[in-house]
């Protein structure tokens, strides 16, 4: 229900490491306190990789909810509440509302 601390650990490293950064869903239940601390690590991290110069997105409903929850929001490159679109849109597929809109 939780993310352990190996694999935070194992995270921070990379995520800190990197350029761009995707953050799409929680890594715990972050709605109950008891198993939020992973959830709120990433973005604490997320946070710190931004600052570093890193572009970081977090997408999706409950991604989006976490981190405004957790006050790290506007510490973070882009927020975008489509979670789903998002990421068929960065695979490449054509989403009906934006092809309605080219018609």
């Amino acid at each position: 229900m939780d993310a352990g601390e190996a694999s935070l650990e194992t995270w921070k490293e990379i995520l800190l490491n990197s350029k761009t950064i995707l953050w799409n869903g929680p890594v715990g239940v972050f709605e109950m306190p008891t198993f939020a601390k992973g959830t709120l690590k990433i973005a604490e991290i997320l946070a710190q990789a931004t600052e570093a110069g890193a572009y970081s997105l977090v997408g999706g409903g409950d991604s989006v909810a976490a981190v405004t929850q957790m006050g790290y929001a506007k510490k973070v490159s882009y927020v975008s509440t489509g979670g789903g679109a998002m990421l068929e849109a960065l695979e490449g597929k054509e989403l009906p509302g934006i092809a309605a809109i080219r018609e």
